[in-house]
């Protein structure tokens, strides 16, 4: 082949990078393209916080690439038009790119392998954002696996491959002629207005972040990783892995390396921070086999929930005026930086659904439209997990108590007290539960709590009784 476009989506490197790197193999021309997608930038769920970061990440690559010798050419449209004016632009023999597992992107790849036929531009995707694809690890009944433990056996005893060649330098360049659009510097350009603090984005700080989080901080991954006023104790990596800024088979190969140089203590945090990787795979190949999962329930019987809360209590948890201090601290984090921790997801999902009882659908909706992480298959299994209604679910009569949660995991009431400024001056002994001292909850202007969490507990336990829902098997 002599010329082939790479179109970059959620893959923006160019180390360890299996599509880019088969182009730059097998053609002379590579032409490396993104297309700013109106379907996606114009969506319900479409979050300020991920247009923004992606822009910083484009203009990093853009960058790396030119330092390669390579031009990123930038198009706004729609995916299979922009590419078959693009492969007429640079007579483009093949287009090339990695595969995305989600219903919209499954559903646009159809139609712009159809238009490339039409145009007589041959189209090929690779396997890249995952290690193991959703028909590559199945149950001895040839089923994928709906179970996650036994899953995680299934995918450690098939081994990790190793990291692609880093994208080597350009054999011919991409003519000056060929249009391009500059790397909008906002995102108020494209519609959205950003209201977060970033974290510096692109392959450069990605990389650094995982090397920063090797170093020492994932041997304590197994403790650090429940408490959210600690921010060393996670990875901070969820949104290089949401855009594709670091490879996935180079976080394997650097966390085995990891391990095989830490003392032997250290060998129980790094296999769970493997754990959760591999969460994360478990959740993309649901996300491919069972696509229904998007719209609804894993388990159709939990479509019937007879879902009660109202739009003034979910507007109070969107805010952060719940009552419940980690609830809110929670929240508005959240909403300050369109990241929060993974504890506390769990936390406000519960909340959400058990002691609210408002649907789960709403809660995954909400985080969409703030998360700088948010991808559909790792948001949508956690709040289908923690509503007890999906793959995996915890059992739905595991219900958290918003305070013995903020009591374990914020003793000091450290994190509450960063994010909730009213109550900066509580008692640790009532940070989580300033009603108890009505005198501090009138001086602090803090709201008082909108439900009884033990009444809203027995309100949710008929509810999902009513069900009745079988356990799922492996």
């Amino acid at each position: 082949m002599q010329t082939i476009i790479h179109w970059f989506r959620r893959d923006l490197r160019v180390s360890d990078n299996t599509a880019l790197h088969e182009a730059w193999s097998r053609g002379n021309c590579v032409v490396p393209v993104f297309i700013l997608d109106d379907a996606i930038l114009q969506a319900a769920d479409c979050a300020a916080a991920r247009v923004a970061y992606q822009l910083g990440v484009l203009e990093s690559l853009r960058k790396n690439l030119e330092a390669l010798g390579h031009r990123l050419i930038l198009r706004h449209g729609t995916p299979h038009e922009e590419l078959v004016k693009l492969s007429r632009d640079v007579k483009a023999d093949a287009v090339f790119t990695n595969r995305d597992y989600e219903p919209y992107a499954i559903a646009r790849d159809r139609k712009v392998a159809g238009a490339l036929y039409e145009a007589g531009v041959y189209f090929e995707s690779f396997k890249d954002h995952v290690i193991w694809e959703n028909r590559e690890i199945l149950t001895k009944a040839g089923e994928p696996y709906t179970v996650f433990t036994p899953y995680s056996r299934a995918w450690r005893a098939k081994g990790v491959p190793p990291p692609v060649p880093k994208l080597g330098r350009a054999k011919t360049p991409v003519p000056e002629s060929v249009k391009s659009l500059p790397v909008p510097t906002s995102s108020d350009a494209l519609g959205h207005r950003l209201r977060q603090q970033l974290p510096d984005a692109g392959e450069h700080a990605g990389l650094e972040v995982l090397k920063q989080f090797l170093a020492d901080r994932v041997y304590r991954y197994d403790t650090s990783r429940n408490f959210p006023a600690d921010e060393a104790g996670t990875s901070r990596l969820s949104p290089h892995f949401r855009f594709g800024t670091v490879g996935t088979r180079t976080v394997f190969a650097k966390l085995f390396a990891a391990r095989d140089t830490a003392p032997p203590a250290s060998d129980a945090a790094c296999q769970v921070w493997e754990t959760e990787l591999i969460w994360r795979e478990f959740y993309q190949q649901i996300l491919a086999n069972y696509p229904h999962v998007a719209e609804r329930c894993f388990r159709p019987e939990y479509d019937d929930l007879k879902w009660s809360g109202t739009d003034a209590q979910f507007d109070a948890w969107c805010a952060g005026q719940t009552g419940f201090p980690i609830v809110d601290a929670a929240m508005r984090c959240l909403n300050a930086t369109g990241g929060m921790h993974n504890r506390l997801r769990m936390i406000v999902a519960m909340f959400l659904t058990k002691d609210l009882l408002i649907s789960w659908q709403r809660g995954e909706r909400y985080f969409m439209q703030q998360l700088l992480d948010g991808e559909l298959a790792a948001n949508n299994g956690g709040w289908q997990w923690s509503a007890g209604c999906g793959t995996d679910a915890a059992p739905y009569f595991r219900i958290f108590n918003p305070v013995s949660q903020g009591e374990k995991f914020d003793p000091e009431g450290n994190f509450v007290r960063k994010w909730v400024p009213e109550l900066r001056d509580a008692p640790a002994e009532l940070i989580h539960q300033p009603w108890e001292n009505p005198l501090l909850l009138a001086r602090s202007k803090y709201p008082a709590p909108i439900v009884d969490h033990a009444r809203q507990r027995e309100r949710c336990l008929a509810m999902f009784k009513a069900v009745k829902a079988p356990t799922p098997k492996a």
